[in-house]
């Protein structure tokens, strides 16, 4: 094919850096933007923090400036309409021959040397390194402690070894000369570790691992024992009366049993999770002024940023020979208009969404409206991917708690007068319905679907079914009492 010339025309739609920059500090949590910010200043020069800004150091009660929240507000506003591309990246947990064998190369190379006495950090552990711990104490040879130590690879977050021991032998490198024997032998030993149920392959494993931890002399161990290894689907099912015929037991004791499986914990290894805790600053807090909610800035929670005087004053004196900080000078101050912008977005969306939700403030969920983003973005000329970004890890301070301001959105639900109720008030009266029912006698999904049509809210059983499980509470059936 011969090649050729060709001229072509396109028009294309690019996003100046400090656009860019502007939409990425807007969908930044407050301590994401904290972080952010503190990179920035220790690359640019021109840029410091004023000292008498910690974000780590906030009162539980934040500091205010009352500001206003008029959707008329002159300040502009971040838009893009554009679809963004998300990357993300995906870590592969599959124990293949490749991993397996870079993580035991130095089985046949480790030396039997003095070790020093095993160390228990300061910072929490995680599940591995509790186990590990235990490991080191037991008296058994190196081989096997890297036997378990594989195994405790195997595990997951929850404790659970999902690897079938057949499976992992074979992806073993076969000079290692490990059998499944020895995989049985180790997961035999680290099924006695702390905690109880560690190391289990299913549900029913763990929980006879730690009923048989309990001491021999607790009452009803043994029959409990006999229920999650024969009977845990009729159990589970909650066919009392089956099980009761099964063990031969009266109500006091299947009560006492009952107890006593419920409490176990079918994911032990949960508690050692590794996951840092997550500490919410609010970014607008909502007060009542004249019988009126209004919504206003957390001036604590927003970077005190400054021009650096003192290479200011270089760049006046020395023009010609500081190129390179005129324009860190030019990002510092499109670095502060952003940080500006993004505090007047945030209130001016806040500001809407309190003004609609008066009735909340008063009355709890159960008088949530419907919104929705659109509602928000027509009311301040934004667009609706805009509104998206504010919402998205921005949390309100309330009277009745922290809340992210996504939450205060919702679809609606038609009533019989032609009004809508929001599907946040509907989950709120479900809620409340099964509280307040009678536990010998529950009320079905149908039968909450008739109570919420007497009071003029239509709601299918499919629906009332769907908004329950969203509240994780079960059905009908298992919430009756023996």
């Amino acid at each position: 094919m011969k090649p050729t010339l060709q001229l072509k025309l396109t028009q294309q739609l690019k996003l100046t850096p400090q656009l860019q920059q502007s939409i990425r500090l807007l969908q930044l949590s407050t301590l994401e933007l904290n972080q952010e910010i503190e990179r920035i200043v220790q690359e640019n020069p021109l840029l410091e923090l004023r000292d008498d800004w910690n974000l780590s150091e906030m009162d539980s009660t934040p500091e205010v400036i009352e500001s206003s929240s008029s959707a008329d507000s002159d300040s502009d506003s971040v838009e893009v309409s554009e679809s963004e591309a998300v990357i993300t990246s995906e870590e592969n947990f599959e124990h293949d021959a490749e991993w397996l064998k870079e993580n035991i190369s130095s089985y046949n190379t480790f030396e039997d040397d003095d070790r020093e006495s095993p160390q228990i950090p300061d910072k929490p552990l995680s599940l591995r390194e509790h186990l590990n711990f235990q490991t080191s104490l037991s008296q058994i040879s190196e081989r096997e402690r890297k036997i378990i130590g594989l195994l405790i690879d195997s595990l997951d977050d929850d404790g659970y070894l999902l690897q079938d021991l057949g499976e992992l032998v074979e992806l073993l490198p076969v000079e290692l000369g490990i059998e499944l024997q020895d995989l049985e032998g180790a997961l035999m030993y680290l099924q006695q570790y702390d905690p109880p149920g560690v190391g289990a392959r299913n549900l029913k494993e763990c929980l006879v691992l730690q009923l048989q931890a309990l001491s021999g002399e607790v009452t009803y161990r043994a029959q409990a024992l006999k229920i999650v290894q024969e009977y845990l689907e009729i159990f589970a099912a909650h066919d009392f009366g089956q099980v009761k015929k099964l063990l031969g037991c009266d109500d006091q004791a299947l009560r006492a049993i009952r107890k006593l499986i419920i409490h176990l914990n079918p994911k032990p290894g949960i508690q050692f999770n590794s996951q840092s805790e997550r500490y919410i600053v609010p970014d607008i807090t909502v007060v009542k002024k004249n019988g009126v909610w209004i919504a206003n800035l957390n001036m604590s929670a927003i970077p005190r940023l400054n021009i650096n005087h003192l290479y200011a004053n270089i760049l006046k004196q020395e023009h010609h020979s500081a190129r390179g900080l005129i324009s860190q000078l030019t990002e510092a101050k499109w670095l502060i208009k952003n940080i500006q912008q993004r505090s007047s977005t945030i209130l001016r969306v806040a500001g809407v969404i309190v003004e609609r939700q008066q009735q909340f403030f008063e009355h709890g969920e159960v008088a949530m409206r419907p919104l929705v983003l659109r509602e928000i973005a027509e009311t301040l000329n934004l667009h609706e991917s805009t509104v998206s970004r504010v919402t998205t890890q921005k949390f309100m301070y309330t009277p009745r708690g922290i809340f992210e301001l996504k939450f205060f959105f919702g679809s609606h639900v038609s009533t019989d007068s032609g009004g809508a109720c929001s599907a946040t008030a509907i989950r709120a009266l479900i809620k409340q319905l099964i509280q307040e029912e009678n536990s010998k006698k529950p009320l079905s999904d149908n039968k909450i679907s008739n109570i919420l049509e007497q009071q003029g809210i239509v709601v299918a059983r499919r629906t009332i079914a769907k908004y329950r499980e969203s509240l994780q509470i079960p059905a009908a059936n298992h919430r009756k009492s023996i």
